[in-house]
């Protein structure tokens, strides 16, 4: 596996027994039956920050009809996620000085705060407009705490044989809200008559109702989970479930230090940082991307749908998978991305149908779009661990704070650029046909440690 191996000092146990004796374990460790409610907990806001972010992609051709927006105003509403992650040191130094609850709770209020905003029925456009995009910024303001405290939360409350599970459900739930929006979106909300797939007239202000439901829903729920969070949700078990999660931790400032001085680090979190980020801003807009090849609303909602569902429980399983056999994590990702390029560049291909003469029907938009998600999108709780195991003992959430924001900054460049070419999309599957060659690449030259399963698995016997 060409895994480095550590120094003697760095496997010193962190955490030492004030009363040493031969045959007693270094620290007292249990798991508890309610980490199961906070991971429920914890997911379920991520699922409706990811539903509330991708809410207009979906239904772009309605929203247009409705609110007259345009193809810069649809991008601009997905861009305000990766945007909503520029105060992410705020959140990751909350994370680290307060816990996880005082950094959840903020993010909640946000989320809550934001979904209302967007939910005000206005009937002047210009102001409904700004009310819209004030709102998506709110929702992603949430992002820092909900994208990357999953590691923390699966290695405060479950032990080393669950963790990967923890952190894949954790990380990928807010995907599935994205893709449940592909899904809720286009059935809640009508086309508009004389679209592809469009076959009853329905009137502007039925379309409008219609969307302003969708609204009000997700507010009264984001408004119900804020509410359960805050009367429980513990920032941690009174007792650890693991030797790692009881181990004394780096200072904020020497967490950031050694991150943006560990190349290998900063390798990884390359290969991870940009497909991921290329394919969310690319899945905002797949709606859009999927138009020029006459594909209808509905079906084009279908197909992301069922992109980032096959993503997110094929993450689980290998995850699953990971938990089972330690110490792969590098030969899975190479796996998953080799996967990856192949299939971006299937779909590429297909969309350039006129060029490439293959054909381009439902079946093969549906087949290499699902491929596409589930080999970038399941990659993602896989690289956390890896992350965490990289630079141990670093704290998960500055780590993954950093990854995340790296990924967000990727995702708001691409969205940036497709403000200025809007017209011809095809340069976006390129663009994610690229990114995942690239992560290969990086991916076949990284070499892995496993400092943190080391603690777990030896110092603790």
């Amino acid at each position: 596996m060409g895994a480095v191996e550590s120094t003697e000092g760095e496997r010193e146990p962190l955490l030492v027994p004030s009363h040493p004796a031969t045959n007693t374990q270094p620290v007292l460790s249990r798991v508890y039956g309610r980490r199961w409610f906070v991971l429920t907990m914890f997911s379920l806001l991520g699922f409706m920050q990811g539903l509330v972010w991708n809410t207009w992609g979906p239904i772009q051709i309605s929203a247009k009809h409705v609110f007259e927006f345009s193809s810069t105003d649809i991008a601009v509403l997905v861009m305000w996620g990766p945007v909503g992650y520029l105060p992410w040191l705020l959140f990751m130094w909350l994370m680290d000085k307060k816990g996880l609850r005082a950094s959840l709770l903020l993010s909640a209020f946000f989320m809550v705060l934001g979904a209302a905003l967007r939910s005000v029925p206005l009937k002047d456009l210009y102001y409904r407009r700004w009310i819209y995009h004030g709102g998506q910024l709110l929702n992603g303001l949430a992002g820092p705490t909900i994208m990357s405290a999953g590691p923390l939360l699966s290695t405060t409350w479950f032990a080393p044989d669950q963790r990967a599970t923890a952190t894949a459900i954790a990380s990928l739930i807010g995907y599935l809200g994205s893709a449940c929006a592909f899904l809720i979106g286009p059935l809640a909300v009508p086309a508009p008559n004389g679209t592809v797939g469009s076959t009853v007239y329905w009137n502007q202000n039925h379309i409008g109702d219609r969307i302003q439901f969708v609204l009000y829903a997700e507010v009264g729920m984001i408004a119900a989970l804020f509410v359960a969070v805050l009367f429980y949700f513990p920032s941690r078990p009174p007792i650890p479930p693991s030797v790692a999660a009881a181990s004394q931790r780096l200072s904020y400032r020497s967490s950031i230090c050694r991150l943006l001085s560990n190349m290998r680090f900063l390798m990884i979190a390359l290969a991870y940082s940009v497909p991921t980020g290329v394919v969310a801003g690319w899945a905002g807009v797949l709606d859009m991307i999927l138009t020029p090849a006459k594909v209808s609303q509905v079906d084009a909602g279908w197909i992301g749908f069922w992109s980032i569902v096959g993503g997110c429980v094929f993450g689980v399983a290998m995850a699953r998978f990971a938990d089972y056999i330690r110490g792969m994590l590098k030969l899975i990702l190479v796996l998953m991305f080799a996967g990856a390029s192949l299939a971006t560049t299937w779909f590429t291909l297909t969309c350039l149908t006129r060029l490439t003469h293959l054909p381009s029907t439902k079946a093969t938009l549906y087949t290499s779009c699902i491929l596409v998600g589930i080999f970038i999108n399941s990659s993602v709780p896989i690289f956390l661990e890896l992350f965490i195991e990289t630079v141990y003992p670093v704290p998960e959430g500055i780590t993954c704070g950093v990854v995340t924001f790296l990924s967000n900054l990727f995702t708001g460049l691409l969205l940036f650029c497709l403000t200025f070419y809007i017209t011809e999309l095809s340069w976006l599957n390129w663009c994610l046909t690229g990114s995942c060659i690239f992560s290969l690449l990086l991916l076949l030259f990284f070499r892995e440690s496993y400092d943190r399963l080391y603690l777990d698995v030896f110092v603790s016997v």
